[in-house]
């Protein structure tokens, strides 16, 4: 699939996975427009492009202002962002995300894909998250854990629940985890992704 990050997170939405508000904007102004509408104190710019590694790139910006929103915007739009994953050109960016900041304690990996050995759909994660599961998978492939979904039950409860002890999250995060799994699976399904 070739979508953005926000059009990701829209579909997400529609099928209860919760994301942190968030709105795009083609304009330093709007960024800025966004930031106030989200509220709080934190946001975070990202430059909207079909590449990953943009936090490496400087295309991922954490603002405490609403100077740094409209600066982070004004830096980012019209300029071609490269990453691991482009070429020397890079991408132009035509739109930034402005999305509400969290605090994170602790990044997972969490992926869905076509196994063509089984023939079904199978759900990768790992506890050490981030932005390079590559480099997870080629030094510590024994560290991926993976669960392969019958297409006749789809995921069922229990094997997200298995999933999110194996992950070690804390007992108050099971049931959100589950709930964040089973749509982004259904999403998955649904849509043939």
């Amino acid at each position: 699939m070739d979508i953005h990050e926000y059009q990701a997170k829209e579909i997400l939405a529609r099928f209860g996975v919760t994301v942190p508000a968030g709105g795009l904007a083609y304009s330093p102004e709007q960024a800025s427009y966004c930031a106030r509408e989200i509220g709080g104190d934190r946001w975070v710019v990202k430059a909207q492009v079909h590449a990953g590694g943009r936090g490496e790139a400087g295309g991922i910006r954490l603002c405490r202002s609403d100077v740094e929103i409209m600066q982070a915007a004004a830096d980012l739009l019209g300029r071609r962002l490269v990453t691991r994953q482009t070429d020397q050109r890079g991408k132009l960016v035509n739109r930034v995300y402005v999305e509400a900041a969290t605090a994170i304690k602790q990044e997972l990996y969490l992926g869905l894909v076509l196994d063509r050995a089984s023939e079904r759909i199978m759900v990768v994660a790992s506890r050490s998250g981030g932005m390079d599961i590559e480099e997870i998978a080629a030094k510590s492939p024994d560290s991926l854990l993976r669960i392969v979904i019958d297409p006749a039950t789809g995921l069922v409860e229990f094997q997200a629940r298995e999933l999110a002890f194996a992950l070690s999250l804390e007992t108050g995060l099971v049931a959100k985890f589950v709930r964040l799994l089973r749509g982004a699976y259904r999403a998955f399904r649904d849509l043939d992704a």
